[in-house]
C-alpha cells in the first residue's frame, strides 16, 4: 500500500513538472486578465498575484488529505484539485475586501452553461459565484475564496482567486509558519489557540485603527492636505524608527537618536515619487508600509559595509563634492551607514542608482530656483545662473567641510536655504552690476560659509571675522559695520576663538 502511495505522489509530481511552464503561463494570463478587469473599478486595489503549486506543497496536501485513496489516477486529482494555479487579490483593509468581491459580483455578470460566472470579454475565464461568501475556514476565520476555470485549447484549468487585505496577509503567513509548519503545536492545544485568537484580533484592531487614520485624512474639508500629509509621513517615520531601532538594539546591543534621519527618508520618498497628488501620494504611502512590514521580518546586519553594484555617476561638480564626501563616511561613520542603511533597505533596488537619487534630491533641495528668485529679478538670466552655481558650490564646499549628517535634516535644510535667501538679498541691494559682483564674490562667499558654520556650531578663529570685516569695508561701502558690531568684535577679541552663537550675532549685524 506504501508502495503505491509513493507510486502515486511521484506520478502527480512528474505531470506537475511536465505541465509547470503552461501553469506558469496560464497564472500570468488569469492575473493580467483579473487585473484589467477591475483596476478602473476598485477602490482599495493594491495588487494581484499568483503562483502555481509548488512540487513541495502538492506532496503534502496528497498525504494531508490522504488523495491517494480518493482517486484512482492522477490525471483525476488535477481534474478536481481547486488550488492548483493560486490566484490573489490584495486590497488595504478588510472592508475592502467585500468592496472587491462585489466588483468582481459586478463584472462577472453572465452565466455560462455549467453555471460559473464570466465577463462578456472572455468566457473562457469563469468564476464560482454561486456559494457564499466570504467563507468560514476551520480556524474560524472568515475569506473571500473562489473557484475558477480557464479554458484553454479544449482543456481546462483550475484556479483558486482569493481576496485578502495586508492584515489577512500577515495573519495567513503567521499562521501558516505557526501551525502547518511546526507540527509541535497543535491548534488543539488551549494555550496556543487563545494566543493565536489574540493575534488575530489584535491585528483586525490595527486594520480598524489605520482605516479610521486613512478615513481622517481622506476627508476632504478635515485639515489641510498639507498638514495631513505631514501629519502621516511623521507617522511613517516614526515607524521606520521603531522598526530599525529594535534591530540595531538585537544586533549591536545599544540604541541611538536617528529620529531625523528618519525624517528625511520620508521627505526623499514622498518627493522622488512625485507625490503631490492625493492618489499618488496614498499609492506611495501604502506601498512604502507594505516595504516597512517585509523589512519587519528580516534580520539586518548593521556590521556589515555597504557595497554599490557599479561604479557611482554623478552628473555635476556640485553632486560629486557631496557625493564623494559621504562615499568617504559611508562605511567609517556609524550615522551615514545607518541613513543610507535604511534609505537602500526601504527603497530596494540598485543602490548605486539610489545613491545617484538621493544627491540629486539634495541638490534640487539647496538649488531650487525658488531660492534664488530675486537674482534672476536683478540680473541676467546667464549672469543669474554663473552666481546661483557659485552661492551652491560654496554650500557643496561647506558641506564637506563641517563633515556631518546634521547638513542633510530637514531642519538644517530649511535654515540653510533661509541663509541662502538672505545672501541673496544682500547680493542684490549691494551689488550694481555682474562686473562688481565679480570683483567682490569672494567677500560675500566668505560671508555665506560663515554664516553656515555658525548654524552648525562649527568653531571659527576670531581672525577670519576680523578680515571678513575688513574686506566688507573695503569692497562694499553700503555694508558698514555698526557701533554696537564694533563694541561686540572688541570683546571678543579676547578669545583666540568663537562659537555659533557669537559667529550669528557678529555676522548677523552686518
Amino acid at each position: 500500500m506504501a508502495l503505491q502511495m509513493f507510486e502515486f505522489i511521484d506520478e502527480v509530481v512528474e505531470i506537475l513538472d511536465k505541465w509547470r511552464d503552461d501553469l506558469e503561463h496560464a497564472a500570468n494570463y488569469i492575473e493580467k486578465y483579473l487585473e484589467q478587469i477591475i483596476l478602473d473599478d476598485s477602490e482599495g486595489y493594491l495588487n494581484i498575484s499568483s503562483r502555481v503549486k509548488s512540487s513541495a506543497s502538492l506532496k503534502e496536501k496528497i498525504l494531508r488529505n490522504s488523495y491517494y485513496k480518493k482517486y484512482s489516477y492522477p490525471e483525476e486529482l488535477f481534474e478536481h484539485l481547486s488550488d492548483l494555479i493560486g490566484v490573489r487579490i490584495e486590497c488595504r483593509f478588510i472592508e475592502d475586501e467585500n468592496k472587491m468581491y462585489k466588483s468582481i459580483k459586478k463584472n462577472f455578470n453572465m452565466v455560462h452553461g455549467d453555471g460559473l460566472y464570466y465577463n462578456v470579454s472572455n468566457p473562457n475565464i469563469r468564476l464560482d459565484l454561486r456559494g457564499k461568501q466570504p467563507q468560514t475556514q476551520k480556524n474560524g476565520c472568515e475569506i473571500y475564496r473562489i473557484d475558477g476555470i480557464y479554458e484553454v485549447e479544449n482543456a481546462k484549468i483550475n484556479f483558486e482567486l482569493q481576496i485578502k487585505s495586508l492584515v489577512d496577509i500577515f495573519w495567513g503567513e503567521i499562521e501558516h509558519k505557526i501551525i502547518y509548519k511546526n507540527y509541535n503545536y497543535m491548534l488543539a492545544d488551549k494555550f496556543m489557540k487563545e494566543m493565536m485568537d489574540s493575534i488575530r484580533k489584535n491585528l483586525s484592531m490595527i486594520d480598524n485603527q489605520l482605516l479610521i487614520l486613512y478615513n481622517q485624512f481622506n476627508k476632504a474639508n478635515s485639515v489641510d492636505a498639507a498638514v495631513r500629509k505631514h501629519q502621516m509621513e511623521m507617522m511613517l517615520s516614526k515607524i521606520i524608527y521603531d522598526i530599525f531601532s529594535s534591530k540595531i538594539k538585537k544586533d549591536i546591543g545599544f540604541i541611538m537618536d536617528f529620529r531625523k534621519s528618519c525624517d528625511i527618508i520620508m521627505e526623499y520618498i514622498f518627493r522622488t515619487n512625485n507625490a503631490e497628488h492625493l492618489d499618488d501620494y496614498n499609492e506611495t504611502l501604502l506601498k512604502t508600509l507594505n516595504r516597512l512590514n517585509d523589512i519587519s521580518k528580516d534580520g539586518i546586519d548593521f556590521n556589515s559595509k555597504i557595497t554599490f553594484e557599479r561604479e557611482v555617476e554623478f552628473k555635476d561638480e556640485f553632486s560629486s563634492i557631496l557625493g564623494e564626501a559621504i562615499l568617504g563616511n559611508i562605511n567609517s561613520d556609524f550615522n551615514w551607514n545607518l541613513f543610507f542603511r535604511m534609505l537602500f533597505q526601504i527603497e530596494l533596488g540598485n543602490n548605486a542608482e539610489d545613491f545617484e537619487n538621493f544627491i540629486n534630491f539634495l541638490k534640487d533641495r539647496f538649488g531650487n530656483k525658488k531660492v534664488f528668485m530675486e537674482l534672476y529679478n536683478s540680473f541676467k538670466e546667464e549672469e543669474a545662473d554663473n552666481i546661483r552655481q557659485r552661492v551652491i558650490m560654496e554650500i557643496a564646499s561647506s558641506f564637506k567641510e563641517i563633515n556631518s549628517i546634521e547638513f542633510i535634516y530637514e531642519e538644517k535644510i530649511e535654515n540653510v536655504n533661509k541663509i541662502t535667501t538672505y545672501m541673496v538679498k544682500v547680493i542684490c541691494k549691494n551689488i550694481n552690476s555682474y562686473e562688481q559682483w565679480e570683483k567682490t564674490e569672494e567677500v560675500f562667499m566668505k560671508l555665506l560659509r560663515l554664516k553656515i558654520f555658525g548654524e552648525f556650531g562649527y568653531e571659527i578663529e576670531i581672525k577670519d571675522i576680523w578680515r571678513l570685516i575688513d574686506k566688507f569695508k573695503e569692497c562694499c561701502n553700503n555694508i558698514k559695520a555698526s557701533k554696537e558690531l564694533l563694541s561686540y568684535v572688541n570683546e571678543l577679541e579676547k578669545s583666540s576663538e568663537i562659537k555659533k552663537e557669537e559667529v550669528l550675532n557678529v555676522i548677523q549685524s552686518l
